[in-house]
């Protein structure tokens, strides 16, 4: 599991989907829903928050509008209420390691998309996410 905290407009069309489903994975577990994945180190972050699961929910309408942007059809009906408004800290250490991340996937999946963003040097987090200094997050797996 992935929930990226870069903003998914850097995708390719496996990931936007992968993080779709990733992310409904996510909202199943902090509802309890499921078995499987609760003890996901990716779930950390939300957990913490007061409103863990309007925060999913802020992050699935992100996911959503990119994928509307796509012109793909993922279920918005899937997005469910973001009941109260936050933010999640994450530190630049984790944005900048998972952007690095990501372009070593797009370079061997999707040549396209990585040469489109191989230049860019400060990518943008997922709205949920204010960055701020640190290393790498201790709950990322590497």
């Amino acid at each position: 599991m992935r929930l990226w905290t870069l903003h998914p407009r850097y995708l390719d069309p496996q990931g936007l989907v992968a993080l779709w489903r990733e992310a409904l994975l996510c909202r199943a577990v902090l509802r309890g829903e499921t078995k499987g994945y609760r003890h996901h180190p990716q779930l950390e972050r939300f957990r913490a928050q007061q409103a863990s699961r309007s925060a999913i929910n802020a992050y699935l309408a992100v996911v959503h509008a990119e994928s509307v942007a796509r012109g793909y059809s993922f279920d918005p009906r899937k997005v469910g209420p973001v009941r109260s408004r936050c933010w999640i800290d994450t530190s630049a250490g984790q944005l900048a390691y998972e952007w690095q991340h990501l372009l070593r996937k797009l370079r061997a999946r999707s040549p396209e998309h990585f040469r489109r963003w191989r230049e860019l040097e400060s990518p943008e987090p997922h709205s949920l996410f204010r960055i701020v200094p640190g290393p790498v997050e201790s709950w990322e797996r590497r």
